[in-house]
């Protein structure tokens, strides 16, 4: 049995609202502001989806609602800028997969390298 004691976060939370340096914290703001983009995604979990997003694309997209501007980031593969879109790193790994850009290709693109220089910077070279 744990004590009542347990029950209470240890940690510092942040105030609602606070910024860290150089990240994008997902919170209920960004959520809403990617709302259409993490709807796309979510729904690539079902095998009908991914195969209509694989066959148009474009189509795919509009179905979802994304503008313009987020269409662009989808289309250029731009990972980084669909985070600080509003995209959730959950919801964006399965447009990944889906794309032929898994995790490791996906943090290669977020850090400005090739997959190579990516690979090098792994504990477990053979990992992909």
């Amino acid at each position: 049995m744990y004590s009542s004691e347990s029950f209470y976060m240890t940690t510092q939370q942040l105030r609602p609202g606070a910024k860290i340096a150089d990240t994008d914290v997902f919170d209920l703001a960004m959520s809403w502001r990617g709302y259409s983009i993490n709807k796309m995604c979510n729904a690539l979990t079902d095998p009908n989806n991914r195969d209509a997003c694989k066959q148009d694309e474009e189509a795919f997209m509009a179905s979802y609602g994304l503008t313009e501007a987020e269409k662009r980031l989808v289309r250029a593969r731009d990972f980084s800028g669909l985070l600080a879109a509003g995209g959730n790193i959950y919801f964006l790994l399965k447009l990944g997969v889906v794309t032929g850009n898994g995790l490791y290709y996906m943090g290669a693109k977020m850090r400005g390298e090739t997959y190579e220089q990516f690979l090098a910077t792994r504990n477990e070279k053979s990992a992909t």
